[in-house]
């Protein structure tokens, strides 16, 4: 079946140019508009795999028609053209949502690759649109429906039907274990082995036999041949959690298997090959480590095929009282108690925290109310949080009259002492009592803050 791709630009003999170069190229049929408004015009009526678009028309630009396309096609692939060297406007069409630019004049085998990878990316996306409405995906085990969680979900969704390799970011307690098992449930290796590997738990010297395997007498230890995780995984899926931890010897065998699909257990003479699909997770930030010297660029770029980047939980707070119902019906059965529900001003107690810990602390939290309470009901006396914005050490405001009764230096004294309870408590708060990240947060040294914190009678581990 031909591809549809539209072409828009208002100079004629360019949308012709690209009709002859593209159609006895690639299997597709062209057709042109001259203006942004004779493309929306056409779009309106015909469906199509692609649009190229010039950035600058008279009237609508290049720019504008993208907006419209992004609003009304979101699934529609949009490629650009701009002039040679405009590398500003390229950049601007990336950041808008176009899929890739093309420079004009053209090069006819750049521009047949990149329109080809941008019709790939046209049918992957159909496919898996055609998949959703036969099957209805849904990751269960992740909950929000906050517009950053159905970038997420849309995410999965795309990437669960192929065999690429995932690389999901987000800090701790962001749920990158339940997304790489989402995407596992979705795919076609489903019902074969999830193995999951927590990198930083294991040592290096052992991290590479357990991976790879080893054969009889490779070490002092190595009584008898052992399959590593890779052959456990084989046919299923891998997920390496906290990839960002290990070291660069273990990379360099890792990006052997990504490359070679094969594996050499530890003092065997053969490569075996393997069949696994490559999940991986981490926390840090991989191109520092790269700029670092503690990750291989190359190691970094295979890995990063299809990134998903989950978003924090201050990031998702709408999310927070159907997670908050979901995580405390869960642990309830899972402690054998009678259901419970959550007050409201607890709740809105959980809207206002920053949650350096995400879903995890929230958790954490919800599962100390789930048995501190004595009633079905999660009341504030239950949970061991503090409301920043109006506990102990909150602002309280001054009464004029009172301060104004004072000696300045009296005044000027009290005025700080409850500033400074206010604002250090508060950042305290926020890092539950570590004075090092609260001080980096006010800007200051950490003995400088220590030094106020002395001054002002205020004790840390009241926030911890």
């Amino acid at each position: 079946m031909k591809a549809n791709i539209l072409v828009v630009d208002d100079e004629k003999d360019m949308t012709r140019l690209l009709q002859r170069t593209l159609e006895p190229e690639i299997n597709c049929r062209v057709s042109m508009a001259f203006s942004a408004k004779m493309a929306i015009s056409i779009l309106e009526q015909e469906a199509f795999d692609l649009v190229i678009c010039d950035i600058r028309m008279p009237g609508m630009d290049g720019f504008e028609l993208l907006g419209h396309i992004r609003t009304n096609y979101p699934d529609l692939t949009v490629v650009m053209l701009t002039a040679f060297g405009n590398i500003e406007s390229a950049v601007k069409a990336i950041k808008k949502g176009a899929y890739d630019f093309i420079s004009k004049p053209f090069d006819q085998d750049e521009i047949i690759f990149k329109i080809q990878k941008a019709l790939e990316r046209s049918l992957l996306l159909k496919e898996n649109k055609r998949l959703l409405k036969e099957k209805e995906i849904s990751p269960s085990q992740l909950i929000g429906k906050s517009e950053p969680m159905q970038r997420v979900y849309d995410k999965i969704n795309l990437v669960a039907s192929s065999d690429v390799t995932v690389l999901i970011t987000g800090e701790s307690g962001t749920g990158k274990d339940l997304t790489a098992r989402s995407i596992h449930a979705l795919s076609p290796r489903k019902d074969k082995s999830f193995i999951p590997v927590s990198c930083p738990t294991i040592p290096e010297n052992i991290l590479e036999s357990e991976l790879f395997g080893y054969k009889k007498g490779a070490f002092t230890n190595a009584t008898r041949d052992k399959d590593g995780l890779f052959q456990e995984a084989d046919k299923g899926t891998i997920f390496l959690d906290e990839i960002g931890d290990i070291g660069t010897s273990i990379q360099t065998k890792l990006l052997r298997v990504l490359q070679e699909k094969e594996i050499k257990p530890l003092g065997d003479t053969k490569v075996i090959k393997v069949d696994v699909r490559i999940i991986a997770s981490t926390n840090r930030n991989l191109k520092q480590k790269i700029a670092n010297h503690e990750f291989r660029e190359d190691f970094f770029y295979r890995l990063n095929v299809l990134p998903i980047e989950l978003p924090p939980l201050r990031d998702r707070i709408i999310d927070i009282p159907i997670l908050a119902e979901h995580l405390v019906a869960k642990h309830c059965k899972k402690l054998k108690k009678e259901p419970k529900s959550i007050s409201r001003d607890v709740m809105d107690l959980l809207m206002k925290q920053p949650w350096p810990g995400n879903v995890r602390e929230l958790e954490n939290i919800l599962v100390q109310g789930i048995l501190y309470s004595k009633e079905n009901i999660i009341d504030l006396s239950d949970i061991p949080l503090k409301d920043i914005s109006r506990g102990k050490n909150s602002f309280k405001g001054f009464d004029k009259n009172s301060i104004a009764a004072l000696p300045y230096k009296e005044a000027k004294e009290k005025m700080l002492q409850e500033f400074n309870q206010d604002y250090i408590g508060a950042k305290l708060s926020l890092n539950n009592g570590n004075i090092t990240q609260a001080a980096k947060q006010c800007n200051m040294d950490r003995q400088a803050l220590q030094q106020i914190i002395k001054r002002f009678n205020i004790d840390p581990e009241h926030f911890r």
